[in-house]
């Protein structure tokens, strides 16, 4: 990863248009991850074909196992301060981990990673159960908002497949 950063970043510098003089490479896919999963055929690592790829610098889905401290340390492998154009960083956090001591956890955590490199996380602290009961009860969550990737918007707004896509991060407690 840091290789393939490294070389992406070289090339661009070498780029220039009337607008800006030079690139800003970023890492950042909007919610086009979801619909280029649905181009991509499976991967190495068990994504299946049609599925969403990983949103910008994020896990894919389901893939961090190891707790939101671990995705934090995976991410720092690359410098950040060459991506200048975004590179959102998406984490699913249980409300439960909000509780007592969670939101001192979660201020340490991000200092952390902030004081390691990091430039940019952004949380969704919503339950799994909440954003199911929200597909099956649209009317009855129309406030709810939600992080895509660089991005919030209202769930139930969202496609079906980014809906899912949304749903299928990993929910981390502390």
């Amino acid at each position: 990863m840091t290789w393939v950063l490294d070389q992406y970043f070289e090339i661009l510098s070498h780029y220039h248009s009337k607008r800006c003089k030079f690139f800003r490479p970023g890492l950042y896919s909007g919610a086009a991850h979801v619909d280029e999963g649905m181009l991509c055929y499976a991967t190495p690592d068990g994504r299946l074909a049609g599925l969403p790829v990983a949103d910008a610098t994020s896990p894919c889905q389901g893939r961090d196992v190891n707790g939101p401290t671990s995705v934090f340390n995976s991410t720092l492998c690359f410098d950040h301060h060459k991506l200048l154009n975004g590179m959102a960083l998406n984490i699913k956090i249980h409300p439960n981990s909000m509780q007592g001591d969670g939101q001192q956890k979660l201020i340490d955590m991000v200092q952390s990673y902030f004081e390691r490199g990091g430039l940019e996380v952004q949380f969704n602290i919503v339950g799994t159960d909440v954003m199911k009961a929200a597909q099956k009860d649209p009317e009855s969550y129309k406030d709810l908002v939600v992080r895509i990737a660089g991005f919030s918007a209202y769930f139930v707004e969202l496609s079906p497949e980014q809906q899912v896509d949304v749903i299928s991060r990993n929910e981390h407690l502390f």
